[in-house]
């Protein structure tokens, strides 16, 4: 999610050009992005209202919303394992026992990261590295009942995705072999955890499923299929990619037995980001069997795919499942970067029954400034029937809320300063999910790592 030396972001371009006026919203089939969600709970122009300034200086919502800090980077876990370690980030919510919610949250560090992740026996996979999962339980009221590591020893775990079994499957984003920045094992791999109990699932690299540099996954409820994107930093970028396990939906573990990993191309179409068109359509897409999903000597999205080539494109980074398709999200392209082509922003809809891939969200210059734009991170259907995306750039951080009808409202804006009184600087959002019931909304503060149960009237 967060990257080391980024470019000038949209805002400061749009203020190099004379053109702050400008900003970026939504355009598109809208209507698409909320393929099997509840119809309840279309919001009006306004959404929840204007935000209210939290006299705190932490989080501000809507008037009637609330937020209550289930846990700060620093802060003693209450395992006793260690502190709470920083750079949150990914994150879902798993449904347990007695109105109970069980948490899994990622933590991005990397080899020189503020708060390691603790070592645990029979958690850890690489001593040497930082990153891994750390684990909630919560009440029905949202008290911490328990929080502990889940998994540690991994490198840059950014996102991932939950598992239509109830486990977490953790990515890391980063494909550096041992031996490099002090690590004692290779990284690059996707890992389970068991949001109840980690032990069950150990520390146990899931090597089928491709060794590079993970962003985000979504399942299949139906066949099975893992899909799989990827955020690569340098030309040539990521490919979106799918596995077929030997044994789909087998439930906890079953993917390690293996399977077949492949990666998208689309016919004609060498890079995504040509293509500009709200609602370009492609069919027969093709998928093509990655030669070395281990990467021993050559990156995968470096290896020979044949004459005919594949597929990339720049900062593919949330992935989800709605309806009978995957969605994925790229988000945004710079020629300046090596991409083919510039935008703000995509989200695209492979239909597999189908075999078709199509264009069916564009982030561009529109209205206001302050609308979702500045490279849209992960994304999380919200249970009332909308949708929630994380904002992560520069300036104000928010995270936005987008109606059915293709309206976006402002849902919180993160307060805590990280910079200083002349220069506020202020941190990412990240992991937005929602609890099983739809009631609470949890979302992290990458930096200073907080994560937040957010209540209120979602029903209204």
């Amino acid at each position: 999610m967060t990257a080391t030396g980024r470019p000038a972001t949209r805002r400061q371009m749009l203020a190099g050009t004379g053109a702050l006026g400008l900003g970026i919203a939504f355009s598109g089939a809208l209507s698409e992005l909320f393929a099997g969600t509840a119809a309840a709970g279309t919001l009006g122009r306004a959404g929840y209202g204007p935000l209210v300034p939290d006299p705190k200086g932490v989080l501000d919502l809507p008037e009637g919303f609330r937020y209550r800090i289930l846990s700060r980077e620093g802060d003693p876990l209450r395992s006793g394992e260690g502190p709470v370690p920083s750079n949150h980030d990914g994150m879902s919510a798993f449904e347990g026992r007695g109105g109970r919610v069980h948490l899994v949250r990622n933590h991005e560090n990397r080899h020189n990261g503020r708060i390691p992740v603790p070592a645990v026996e029979g958690l850890t996979y690489d001593p040497a590295a930082k990153g891994g999962c750390t684990a909630l339980t919560l009440d029905s009221r949202n008290h911490v009942l328990s929080e502990r590591v889940a998994i540690a020893g991994t490198a840059v775990n950014c996102a991932g995705g939950p598992t239509p079994w109830g486990t977490w499957l953790t990515c890391e984003e980063n494909e550096d072999k041992a031996g490099t920045n002090g690590y004692a094992k290779d990284h690059g791999f996707i890992f389970e955890v068991d949001p109840v109990d980690p032990h069950r699932t150990g520390a146990v690299p899931l090597t089928a499923m491709g060794r590079f540099q993970h962003e985000a996954i979504a399942v299949d409820p139906r066949r099975g299929v893992v899909y799989e994107t990827e955020d690569a930093f340098e030309k040539p970028f990521g490919l979106f990619y799918r596995f077929l396990p030997h044994r789909p939906l087998g439930g906890r573990g079953s993917l390690r037995a293996g399977g077949r990993l492949q990666a998208m191309r689309v016919p004609g179409v060498p890079d995504l980001s040509t293509i500009q068109d709200i609602g370009a359509a492609f069919d027969g897409i093709e998928w093509v069997d990655v030669p070395d999903p281990q990467a021993a000597q050559t990156p995968i999205r470096l290896q020979d795919f044949g004459r005919r080539g594949i597929t990339h494109a720049q900062k593919l980074e949330g992935c989800y499942w709605g309806g009978r398709s995957v969605y994925f999200v790229s988000s945004f392209a710079r020629t300046g970067e090596g991409s083919a082509a510039d935008h703000y922003g995509q989200v695209w809809r492979y239909d597999p029954e189908r075999r078709r891939l199509t264009l069916v969200v564009v982030f561009g210059p529109d209205t206001d400034v302050q609308l979702p734009g500045e490279s849209p991170d992960n994304i999380c259907l919200a249970a009332g029937g909308g949708l929630m995306v994380c904002e992560d750039g520069e300036g104000a951080q928010h995270v936005y809320g987008v109606t059915r009808r293709g309206e976006v409202y402002a849902m919180a804006r993160n307060r805590q300063n990280i910079g200083g009184p002349e220069e506020p600087e202020w941190g990412e959002f990240a992991g937005v999910t929602f609890s099983p019931d739809g009631d609470t909304m949890y979302v992290n503060c990458y930096t200073p790592g907080t994560t937040f149960a957010v209540t209120g009237p979602w029903r209204r």
